[in-house]
């Protein structure tokens, strides 16, 4: 059993199955987590057939814990049900727009934490892909998703096969704010980041990704602009094509 002061992602499960009886006790669960306006403006997919983890894979750039966990879980920001309860109720929705989204977003990430406590208090492991949102319109012709809803959250989950070390995070002075935003100077970097940079995993990083600072390897290498640009305008065609942003 683990919690968030001992939690790390898992990338590597056992042949253990994870029983339908469990997820649904977690889903309903998690479903007590706060919502706007106690419209649970989220769906989520469950993926247990080989064959559907394999078309997902390339979505999330054929990462191995898609096609090798138990289960692979899609959050949806999911306007489309609260839409057609509207319509079938002569009401006259309007959340075609980028607020709805975002509303539906937040719902679903919330939604989303709360499981990933759950599964933790439960002793399953699990890895969030960041992936979901690169290259959304594979997976959402996948998984046939309506207008309306839109991919936000990938779990990969199973029971965990290894034990790695947690990942190190910033202080709580680096990113807590009293009463108004405190820009940060070049000191205060030198502060909260000189740690981070020192750790011996991070210099084999510059080294072997040849750099000269940790930053370089996220700007130059991870993170690129040119990725970002490209990816952010598949984004927005994805969000007209749902219907988002009429």
């Amino acid at each position: 059993m683990k919690n968030l002061l001992t939690r790390c992602s898992i990338r590597k499960y056992s042949d253990r199955p994870v029983a339908d009886e469990l997820l649904n006790r977690l889903f309903a669960e998690a479903a007590r987590t706060q919502t706007m306006g106690n419209l649970q403006l989220y769906s989520v997919v469950v993926t247990r057939e080989a064959e559907m983890k394999a078309k997902l894979a390339p979505a999330h750039f054929n990462q191995p814990m898609v096609t090798e966990a138990s289960v692979v879980l899609t959050i949806c920001a999911d306007f489309n049900r609260t839409t057609q309860w509207a319509l079938n109720r002569k009401a006259h929705p309007g959340y075609d727009n980028m607020l709805s989204f975002l509303n539906a977003a937040t719902d679903a990430l919330l939604y989303t934490q709360t499981l990933c406590n759950l599964m933790d208090e439960e002793g399953l492991g699990y890895c969030y892909l960041g992936t979901t949102i690169y290259q959304p319109q594979q997976i959402i012709d996948v998984l046939q998703l309506p207008r309306l809803t839109f991919p936000v959250a990938t779990l990969t989950v199973g029971w965990p096969d290894e034990c790695p070390p947690q990942s190190d995070r910033l202080s709580v002075d680096s990113f807590v704010h009293h009463e108004t935003y405190r820009d940060y100077t070049p000191q205060s970097i030198d502060t909260f980041y000189t740690a981070k940079e020192q750790l011996d995993e991070n210099r084999r990083f510059v080294e072997i990704n040849g750099k000269e600072t940790l930053a370089q390897v996220f700007t130059d290498i991870r993170y690129t602009r040119s990725d970002n640009e490209a990816l952010s305008a598949e984004l927005l065609k994805s969000l007209r094509n749902q219907g988002f942003m009429v």
